[in-house]
């Protein structure tokens, strides 16, 4: 399975990059490389993941991230996992 992103997913993911780096660049470095580890090895634990609460479709889950929820797509047919987004949790 090949894992691929949507525009909306970059656009987000690049905002929270971009407001992080202002505060702590190092940190924000560790944050997409540790991001970027669990979304390379989400294929071989994709049955951990829950039904995500923003969809109608056992198809879509979602990846608990430090305080974001990442919905994606397991798209069977094409074999692809399609990253669709991100979405700050709710404090």
């Amino acid at each position: 399975m090949n894992i691929v992103v949507t525009p909306l997913y970059e656009e987000q993911l690049k905002e929270i990059l971009d407001e992080g780096t202002a505060e702590n660049l190092e940190g924000v470095k560790k944050f997409k490389m540790y991001l970027d580890t669990v979304i390379i090895n989400m294929q071989t634990k994709v049955q951990k993941y829950k039904k995500s609460v923003f969809f109608d479709d056992e198809n879509i889950k979602e990846i608990d991230f430090q305080g974001l929820n990442i919905p994606f797509f397991i798209d069977e047919e094409n074999e692809n996992f399609v990253l669709l987004g991100i979405v700050l949790k709710e404090k």
